[in-house]
């Protein structure tokens, strides 16, 4: 440590290798757990570590300060804990032995999301990212250290939920900050109010990077997610993420700004959906916001508000929220109609249908029998003469075969099967049709969409562009990986082989080889004769 640095508590330089500062005299002993930096040491020439903030399946937070400016930063190492073995007495990281080539992946992985981030801040919304170095054999991020205080103690400062207005405001930078990410190809997946700070001026600051194996259940890192804010997809590996993604988890903070709960966790309501609507929670929530919310946050994303700038217009505007709920999500019509003549239609509808059963059951019942005089509780006698309500039980999770074999089923509904292919299990129901919860008569068929177990479609020959959405249509996860091509066999840019292939069972990631072809003057001397 020959190189000056600068006192972790009071930012005085200091010379030479010191056991306390002699300008706050505080000592400069290592505080830091095992396995860490150790506090007061110098990074990259140019940082002095502090001590460690916070520890994740995807390494460590410091607090740091900048030696040539003296700004306080927050500096994240890479050190995933599943995939490293720790250091050793140089402070080098080192890889778990056959995990090195993950490692070094996953660890570029880290790089470039920190890196791109870099390129947008600072930006309205986000806490900006500083630098990025390499040392140790790993990678340092550095980062703006954020005044203020988290969301939730804000909140409960507050003493109770936000008024809608007041909520739009405090989430406009988040929500344009989130924007920012997906413009360049980023998605957070861990917008949440653990992530969120609100500065002395009153404005929301969105950090919490992170790479996607960190926000996604069963991925090669010791995933953290965030229950009531993470969203479905982040809990089965198997389904694929975007901005949708994104869109789930700011209109569940959303929620929770103007209901004073956090939502129910998606993975409790993918075996029940119970999520109360925010306007059932807090009646002063405005009809439209309660619906866009419910929207937002529907558990299938194809159903979904899918972009953020949507949801911000249809969070601000009653119009482009009506507009929006007017849309019918794919495959799906939408649970609430905005239009007031629609909800009147259906309500006498249902009279109609009340009165024609009611008639139809007195007719019944004085054809058959001789006239007698009406007792005065005859109005008991005529409504048990209607037909009980019967609501659709949940079957989606369900085998399809259990289903069938269900005598109490069979006996009051009918059922048709729509075979589909899925990443779920062959056999096991993924979607129904009316949905849980919805009033049938006796006799009523209800579609069941059944997985029929992923098969590897033919994309030979597809452009890269045609094949992901072929693929992510069938919710089948893929690497994309070139192939360098010199005989003139392939069109660059195009798919010329998968594993699996077309036909055969997917289990996990496939993988997608395409052509990156090169021509005999650009080739090397493998194989070539120039």
């Amino acid at each position: 440590m020959s190189e000056k640095i600068l006192c972790p508590y009071c930012l005085s330089p200091l010379e030479g290798q010191r056991k306390e500062c002699p300008f706050c005299g505080k000592s400069l002993e290592n505080i830091n757990p095992p396995g860490t930096l150790p506090f007061a040491y110098l990074l990259g020439s140019r940082y002095t570590i502090g001590k460690v903030l916070q520890v994740d399946g995807e390494g460590i937070l410091y607090a740091a300060v900048e030696n040539v400016s003296g700004f306080r930063v927050n500096i994240k190492e890479y050190l995933p804990v599943t995939l490293s073995s720790g250091r050793d007495e140089n402070l080098i990281v080192h890889p778990k032995q056959d995990s090195e080539v993950l490692f070094k992946t996953t660890r570029m992985d880290f790089a470039d999301l920190y890196k791109t981030v870099q390129r947008i801040t600072p930006a309205t919304g986000l806490v900006a990212v500083l630098d990025v170095l390499e040392a140790n054999g790993t990678v340092y991020a550095v980062l703006e250290v954020t005044q203020g205080i988290p969301l939730e103690r804000y909140l409960a400062l507050r003493g109770g939920p936000l008024l809608p207005e007041e909520a739009r405001s405090l989430m406009q930078p988040v929500m344009e900050g989130v924007a920012a990410l997906h413009k360049i190809g980023l998605v957070h997946r861990g917008v949440a109010p653990d992530n969120i700070r609100i500065t002395e001026g009153g404005l929301a600051r969105l950090g919490g990077y992170a790479t996607l194996g960190l926000r996604n259940l069963g991925s090669e890192l010791k995933a953290q997610l965030y229950e009531g804010y993470s969203a479905p997809e982040q809990y089965f590996p198997e389904q694929f993420e975007g901005r949708y993604t994104d869109v789930y988890s700011v209109a569940a903070v959303f929620y929770r700004l103007i209901t004073g709960q956090a939502p129910v966790p998606a993975i409790q309501r993918k075996v029940m959906d119970s999520l109360p609507a925010a306007r059932q929670v807090e009646h002063s929530v405005p009809g439209y916001l309660s619906a866009v919310l419910g929207r937002a946050m529907r558990l299938e994303p194809s159903e979904r508000v899918q972009n953020i700038p949507e949801l911000m217009g249809a969070l601000a505007s009653q119009n482009a929220a009506n507009a929006l709920m007017e849309r019918s999500p794919k495959g799906k019509e939408p649970a609430e109609r905005r239009s007031p003549w629609g909800a009147l239609t259906a309500a006498l509808l249902a009279i109609c249908i009340l009165l024609i059963l009611l008639a139809w059951s007195i007719l019944r019942f004085t054809t058959d029998k001789p006239a007698e005089p009406i007792p005065e509780s005859s109005s008991s006698g005529t409504s048990s003469s209607i037909e009980e309500t019967l609501y659709v039980p949940g079957f989606v999770g369900q085998m399809y075969t259990d289903v069938m074999k269900n005598q109490d089923y069979q006996e009051v509904y009918r059922f048709r099967a729509v075979y589909q292919h899925s990443s779920a299990e062959e056999g096991t129901v993924i979607d129904q049709r009316p949905a849980q919860g919805s009033v049938v008569q006796e006799g009523d068929i209800i579609e069941l969409i059944v997985s029929q177990g992923n098969v590897m479609p033919d994309i030979l020959g597809f452009t890269l562009e045609d094949a992901a959405r072929d693929l992510n249509d069938l919710n089948i996860q893929f690497n994309l990986l070139e192939k360098v091509v010199t005989d003139g066999s392939a069109v660059n840019g195009c798919v010329i082989s998968t594993e699996p292939v077309a036909g055969e069972k997917v289990i996990g990631t496939v993988n997608v080889y395409y052509a990156l072809t090169v021509t005999g003057d650009e080739g090397t001397d493998e194989g070539g004769n120039g």
